[in-house]
């Protein structure tokens, strides 16, 4: 490939004897060495120039340029120069103008490497000090970056971290949610164990050959990035479409964009990590790079991909007609769990009792839905269809933590498993009936003999949210110490308005909270639990 002078095109002289210095005048010096981060512009070149003197006729140096996104063209061309040019391009006295005139006035000119691709690719060469080298760089397909790394250093490998003889990275366990991965240590790791680390890639669309490649995709998505893609510990401030997660030595930031879901993932310096969180029955694309904290500079594992198990299908049970079953739902997992029940009659009635938690109920008839709500306190729905209708009942936690819930269907409206309830099950307090040693509290009762236990409980003030949280409505008197036992009385009235007894409470301790709990125990003998009731005695009398 011969230098294309008329083309558009960026210019730049690279001399590492006493720096490096551009075409604009800024200098780089102390190293042997230049990296460069470009951006390319639709069909035109990049072009630097540079001379390396190291005191002798040949001296090694080695090129090394990363394609952050689409494929490029690079090459490296040599040709005599002459010795006053070379002394310019030396003392960074040069003019671009100097360069071209050298270019049209000289017939030999080679091109002694040349390469078209996405991978990253290094050129390790002898250099005359007689000799103009250029570098150089074309994208056709769109605008695009690279990283450029020169060095006359080829010895110490200090840049970029060096990566094991098989650089596959390995699937050993493949889960609904995880995978499971395992990679051979890079030899850099095991000599320079606190500069280095290891990070890892997770997305949904294809494996990524660089990590300044996949910089570039999630950029391009819209989202801007800090300028290393926080991989170190100390992060830059993240962008609002970013969520960083810190836990047991690992930072996580997972990039929100179009495409679904960029993860990275730093951890240390262990070869093998469980991905956690993935989407069931979904193809996932995993790239390890293994990344020189001191100068962001990474190698590339060979990525590798791997899909996710189905969800199984949830377990369906059979409801039997008048008996009450209990469900545990995990709200982590998002657990769900179906119920099934064959009609009997043309009317039946569901009944869900919340022991814990929140808990959405979804119920279809033959195929159609015929109710979907979120369950509070004890709740009654009757439908109608015909004999042999086939309900599904389908239970899911609306919260993280674990929900529960009784749930009975029964075709004998007259013989109900669960009491009779009243129209509130709120436990009423009187202030003005408050003292240093008593509360009276009242509750409504319902027209069936029924019977009532209160019991009390002292709690702490830091204590209260606790105790109203983790409350299992479904418990009964039995689940309650004999010490918290106030009484237990029966009462009803068949004029609901009547209905309503009080109860004042004594041998209380003054300026104390205590915790309040009635239950109502029908003929079945199934408990329901009004809600509880904190009271705080009076601190002087």
């Amino acid at each position: 490939m011969h230098p294309v002078v008329d083309a558009p095109q960026k210019a730049a002289v690279i001399s590492t004897h006493r720096g490096v210095t551009t075409s604009e005048g800024t200098t780089f010096s102390g190293k042997l060495e230049f990296l460069a981060a470009l951006a390319l512009f639709l069909i035109h070149f990049y072009r630097y120039y540079f001379v390396l003197e190291e005191g002798r006729a040949l001296a090694p140096f080695s090129i090394t340029v990363t394609p952050c996104d689409v494929p490029i063209e690079w090459s490296i061309l040599v040709h005599k120069a002459s010795a006053s040019l070379l002394g310019k391009v030396a003392q960074g006295e040069h003019d671009t103008q100097d360069i071209s005139n050298t270019q049209k006035a000289t017939s030999f000119v080679s091109t002694i490497f040349n390469y078209k691709g996405n991978s990253v690719e290094t050129y390790m060469g002898m250099s005359s000090h007689s000799a103009l080298y250029m570098l150089e760089f074309l994208s056709t397909e769109r605008d695009t970056h690279i990283t450029v790394y020169l060095t006359t250093d080829t010895t110490s490998g200090h840049l970029y971290p060096e990566l094991p003889l098989d650089p596959r990275l390995d699937v050993v366990g493949i889960g609904h949610t995880t995978v499971t991965l395992t990679w051979k240590h890079s030899p850099s790791v095991l000599q320079h164990r606190e500069n280095i680390q290891y990070c890892l890639l997770v997305n949904e669309k294809h494996n990524y050959k660089s990590l300044c490649a996949a910089e570039t995709a999630i950029r391009s998505s819209g989202m801007k990035l800090p300028a290393t893609l926080a991989l170190s510990l100390s992060p830059y401030l993240l962008e609002p479409q970013q969520v960083m997660i810190l836990s047991n030595s690992e930072l996580s930031i997972i990039n929100r964009v179009s495409s679904g879901e960029v993860r990275q993932i730093c951890m240390g310096t262990k070869n093998t990590y469980t991905v956690p969180n993935l989407s069931p029955s979904t193809q996932y694309y995993f790239d390890v790079f293994v990344v020189n904290l001191l100068t962001n500079a990474s190698a590339a594992y060979t990525g590798t991909f791997a899909r996710t198990l189905e969800e199984p299908e949830p377990k369906v049970m059979e409801l039997k007609d008048g008996k009450v079953v209990q469900v545990v739902l995990d709200g982590k997992k998002q657990k769900f769990h179906t119920l099934q029940y064959q009609a009997r009659h043309k009317k039946v009635q569901f009944t869900f009792q919340l022991c814990r938690g929140q808990v959405r109920v979804h119920i279809t008839k033959n195929g159609k839905t015929v109710a979907s709500e979120n369950i509070l306190g004890l709740r009654y729905l009757s439908l109608k269809g015909k004999l042999l209708d086939m309900y599904l009942v389908q239970l899911r936690s609306t919260e993280e933590s674990n929900s529960s819930v009784k749930v009975q269907v029964s075709s004998q409206f007259n013989k109900p498993l669960f009491p009779l309830l009243p129209e509130s099950l709120k436990i009423k307090s009187f202030s003005k009936l408050r003292t240093c040693n008593s509360v009276t509290i009242a509750w409504l009762g319902t027209q069936e003999q029924s019977k009532y236990c209160v019991y009390k409980k002292r709690i702490e003030e830091d204590q209260v949210w606790t105790e109203l949280r983790s409350t299992d409505r479904c418990s009964g008197p039995e689940s309650r110490h004999k010490s918290e036992k106030v009484l237990c009385k029966y009462f009803y009235d068949v004029n609901l308005q009547r209905a309503v007894t009080t109860e004042t409470i004594k041998g209380l301790d003054a300026g104390t909270l205590y915790l309040f709990d009635v239950y109502l125990i029908g003929p079945s003998g199934i408990p329901v639990r009004y809600h509880s009731k904190v009271v705080k005695t009076r601190k002087k009398c």
